[in-house]
């Protein structure tokens, strides 16, 4: 990986970035402002261009001004004392071209290769090509081949051409294996960049360099000495407008095959024998592989299900999802999972793994949560001992913490709770991220690290596919079961009060 991305490192080579989706909202919101980030931090080259792609009949000025918008709000939200930059934003708009096509009209793809044709040769783009399918998922497919069919997926005489994929990549086993099998026809697999931007976290990236490049870490970072670890990936919005794409999609499979599978195989995985991509990569799959598969008997012990009802985010009233836009009143799709795993080999055999994500709790947190084994035995006979805690913090506040137990000032021997706390504003500083800056920046300069391969993506399908299969065939019949607001349904406590444990508050 590139570590010196966020000081202003090298530049990435010449390149035309295609935005298929053009005019979305995920290239408002996510994908422009990491460009307008990455020409801040001088990341771009001279030789750089966006084209985007989309069937709303868009003015190019009237385009470029939306997106020259959004960006400012973008950079308010991070600072509003901070303002756009003029300079690095003309220097984007004057890159930046707009092709009005249909994805499934083999003509457009054609108008689009003569528009690319006339980028390379006005703004020295070389021919390199970056497409990014921020697009409705059911085109992911058919969008490669069109690509392909326009000749736009060859690689020779020296130029590159990938294609960056979002999530959903499937909706179960045999749909991702149908993506990939579809997919792979056209490209090969150095050339496909399957994003979770969730790998664009810097506290996530940083794990792996806190665990393999600190001596007094690695060693303890197994079954002897940790006891369990717990992933929590808690939201406090609902479905949003998003209520016909959830009741399709639920939170297991929408956050744990990918968001939480990526941040259990990068906690559990063996070190690496290269920073490369395939070696990190090989590593998180032999991770993912090792999960005990769950059968019909475990899966009501060890896979809990919730859906939200009413209540309130503070001190805001929140609709139940039933009453959400676009959701079934009787729908019975889950908005919380939490799910016990065990992963069968030499370093975590006997050491479980709690996950759990869902939607309208009490907190916004993502994080990562290794609790160790308590001291054999006890000098204070009548001392609560403190647990021990590594929590690696994801988001909102990004960094790692440290708890353990230390002696009370005081003539008496009593043991009370000390918290180490890192946090990356106040060492680094605060920067405006979306999170996609590094993972756009890799796909420009060939760096896979950050992304799942094939194998990757069917793995962590087939370990969910029999919850999923279960469920299907079982429907909730106690749905809604948690208050929004709260941490989860009394169900998720009950899971871990069973194995003598209990989760860590969401706060």
């Amino acid at each position: 990986m590139a570590n010196d991305k966020a000081t202003g490192g090298k530049q990435a080579g010449p390149c035309c970035m295609v935005i298929f989706g053009g005019a979305g909202d995920l290239t408002k919101r996510l994908v422009v402002p990491s460009l307008y980030n990455l020409a801040c931090s001088d990341l771009l080259p001279e030789g750089f261009a966006i084209v985007g792609f989309d069937l709303a009949d868009d003015n190019e000025d009237a385009w470029k001004k939306t997106l020259g918008e959004m960006v400012e709000q973008f950079v308010k939200a991070t600072d509003a004392n901070a303002a756009l930059n003029q300079d690095k934003w003309k220097w984007l708009a004057d890159r930046m071209f707009y092709v009005q096509g249909d994805l499934n009209n083999p003509d457009s793809y054609q108008k689009l290769k003569a528009k690319l044709a006339e980028v390379d040769g006005s703004k020295g783009t070389a021919g390199n090509y970056l497409f990014y399918l921020a697009v409705v998922d059911r085109f992911f497919g058919s969008t490669v081949e069109q690509i392909g069919k326009a000749g736009l997926a060859e690689e020779a005489n020296g130029v590159w051409r990938r294609v960056v994929v979002e999530k959903p990549f499937g909706h179960d086993l045999a749909s991702a294996q149908a993506l990939n099998k579809q997919i792979l026809s056209v490209l090969a697999e150095t050339q496909i960049y399957r994003i979770d931007h969730f790998l664009g976290k810097e506290t996530v990236q940083n794990l792996m360099m806190f665990r393999f490049a600190n001596g007094m870490f690695e060693p303890i970072w197994n079954r002897d000495r940790i006891d369990h670890v717990q992933i929590t990936v808690a939201e406090t919005v609902g479905v949003e407008k998003r209520g016909r794409f959830y009741e399709r999609t639920g939170a297991l499979r929408d956050m744990v095959p990918n968001h939480v599978f990526q941040l259990l195989g990068l906690t559990a995985m063996e070190a690496p024998n290269s920073l490369s991509a395939d070696a990190v990569r090989s590593e998180k799959a032999k991770v993912i592989e090792a999960i005990r598969c769950l059968d019909a008997e475990d899966i009501p012990l060890r896979a809990v299900r919730g859906q939200y009802d009413r209540g309130a985010i503070g001190d805001t009233p929140a609709a139940a999802y039933r009453e959400e836009a676009d959701v079934a009143p009787d729908s019975t799709v889950e908005t919380y999972v939490a799910m016990k795993i065990n992963i069968d080999n030499w370093r975590w055999s006997g050491v479980p793994f709690y996950i759990r994500t869902g939607k309208r709790l009490n907190a916004r947190r993502t994080a990562i949560a290794i609790r160790f084994k308590e001291t054999p035995a006890m000098l204070l006979k009548d001392a609560t001992p403190a647990p021990n805690w590594l929590v690696v913090r994801v988001q909102p506040d990004e960094g790692i913490s440290l708890e353990f137990g230390a002696k009370i000032p005081g003539p008496n021997m009593k043991l009370g709770k000390v918290t180490m706390n890192f946090k990356y504003e106040d060492y680094f500083g605060a920067r405006p991220s979306t999170g996609y800056e590094t993972l756009i920046f890799d796909v420009m300069i060939g760096d896979a690290t950050l992304f799942q391969r094939a194998d990757n993506i069917e793995g962590a399908w087939a370990q969910v596919q029999p919850v999923l299969d279960f469920w299907a065939t079982n429907p909730a019949k106690t749905f809604p079961n948690y208050i929004a607001g709260s941490y989860g349904p009394q169900s998720a406590d009950a899971m871990l009060q069973r194995d003598g444990r209990t989760w860590r508050p969401i706060i």
